[in-house]
């Protein structure tokens, strides 16, 4: 039987603002357990809390990126359930009457297997909440602490629709997210300290069938390769119990990354079990027509407009754009680099390539690369004006990775890469090696084509790599027809 997998993801996002969301309590990390945590957090009797508006106009930011209805009256609502670290016995959210409603991102998806393709996934809903305190275990020998820090940390918690098909798409959507949310500048995005964590529905069902299989929702996985490896683990899970006679239990799982597998925490609950209602203590969020176009005025350029630009005004693919937008640091960097280059498509290569490859290997972001926009552009100009050729531009490159110099012409002499682009220098090699090469010369006058790259290459180990292999490669053509 072949099966199709079925996702939707419940990613919590941790807002920047610079205290929580219903209190004055720094959010800062770091802090000693407990020190940040107020009268509010604590949930001493008589405290009420008070909303932070900075939450919502990130709230609304987001909303208006993805095209989403931003509700003009949302309200908040109890979450009743029990934890050591929610002192109130209950978390304020949001259900009915979320603050965002609807909306779609679109993503690019590279399989392992077939080519890369685009997908549009829509949204159901984001909402505002806050977050839980922290249960610390192992302090002292069968005890655990409770750290209420995180306490009232502002979230928004972003649902999307079950179209995801696969783990591939799962974490192409949530690195898009992922990106979004830090190129707009409403959260930092730090994973490994929980502000962006992801929950997974998992579910299968035989091809061709309409209704849902049972799902599983796999909590609190904080990197794109715990997501890919969960999901991975929970379909294949899935589908042997099914296959073996079994059936599967609507369920709330953890994934221990060090055993790669998905456990039982606690059967799943429904929204029924939380008792939403109305919280009491806080009045309907109204945002006015007014504020929404004070906000809309302070978005910056969004990804998929800035994907258009670079298509329509610079002659990039939909790969390429797409690529050069996946991060705003990835995005001015490029964008500070086509400013300076005539050529906008060797400049993407340069990028997506060569520069990458360095950033990827050396563990460095992109706004910390030893070789900045300038250089590069400089770099890429000796390579047009045919200075360089491509080996010696990456010999280059790799010397101003290393801080042997930040001065291109300067490198190029001292490491002697300039190309040699005299038609007569060339030449001259080029009689040389037809005339050493003569089985070469006949199998290609004989018609056979990969013969030329064999004295192509001749003539660049004479010229120590330093001949400009275009014109190699027209002056050996000319002269081997005459």
């Amino acid at each position: 039987m072949k099966w199709e997998v079925v996702i939707g993801l419940e990613t919590h996002v941790q807002l920047s603002t610079n205290t929580k969301i219903f209190s004055a309590a720094s959010i800062e990390s770091g802090a000693e357990p407990n020190a940040q945590a107020c009268v509010v957090d604590l949930a001493l009797p008589g405290v009420l809390p008070v909303l932070n508006y900075g939450a919502v106009e990130r709230a609304m930011k987001f909303g208006l990126a993805i095209g989403a209805h931003v509700a003009e009256r949302s309200i908040f609502a109890r979450k009743n359930y029990f934890y050591p670290d929610l002192p109130k016995g209950y978390q304020i959210s949001q259900f009915e009457l979320p603050v965002v409603q609807g909306g779609e991102l679109s993503f690019m998806v590279t399989p392992k297997k077939g080519d890369p393709y685009m997908k549009t996934l829509h949204l159901t809903r984001a909402h505002l909440e806050e977050d839980a305190g922290k249960s610390v275990h192992g302090i002292e020998m069968g005890l655990s602490g409770i750290d209420l820090n995180r306490a009232g940390t502002p979230l928004l918690e972003i649902v999307t629709e079950p179209e995801l098909r696969s783990a591939e798409e799962a974490v192409a959507y949530a690195r898009t997210l992922h990106a979004l949310v830090m190129w707009l500048g409403i959260s930092n995005g730090d994973m490994q300290n929980g502000n962006f964590r992801c929950d997974a529905n998992v579910s299968v069902r035989p091809v061709g069938q309409k209704e849902f299989g049972t799902r599983c929702e796999i909590k609190n996985l904080n990197s794109f390769r715990f997501l890919q490896d969960a999901i991975e683990y929970e379909v294949r899970r899935q589908i042997e119990l099914i296959e073996d006679g079994g059936q599967v239990v609507q369920a709330t799982r953890l994934y221990d990354p060090d055993k790669n597998e998905t456990r039982e925490m606690r059967t799943k609950e429904d929204s029924m079990d939380y008792r939403y209602f109305p919280d009491p203590d806080l009045l309907p969020l109204d945002i006015s027509r007014e504020w929404l176009d004070e906000v809309k005025q302070s978005m910056p350029e969004l990804p998929h407009q800035l994907r258009e630009r670079l298509m329509s005004d610079f002659g990039l693919s939909q790969y390429d754009a797409t690529m050069l937008t996946t991060s705003r640091g990835v995005a001015d960097y490029y964008l500070a680099l086509a400013e300076q280059v005539q050529d906008k498509k060797i400049a993407a290569n340069w990028v997506m390539g060569e520069l990458s490859a360095a950033l990827n290997q050396s563990e460095v972001a992109i706004e910390d690369s030893p070789v900045c926009p300038t250089m590069l552009a400089k770099l890429i100009t000796r390579v047009l004006d045919n200075t360089l050729n491509n080996k010696g531009a990456k010999t280059v490159f790799a010397a101003l990775w290393a801080k042997d110099g930040d001065d291109v012409d300067q490198l190029i002499e001292k490491l002697g890469l300039k190309q040699i682009s005299d038609t007569g220098a060339i030449e001259k090699i080029v009689d040389e090696v037809i005339a050493n090469n003569p089985k070469n010369v006949e199998e290609f006058r004989a018609g056979k084509e990969k013969a030329l790259n064999g004295l192509v290459g001749q003539v660049m180990k004479a010229s120590k790599g330093k001949a400009n292999p275009g014109q190699v490669n027209q002056i050996l053509r000319a002269k081997l027809a005459g």
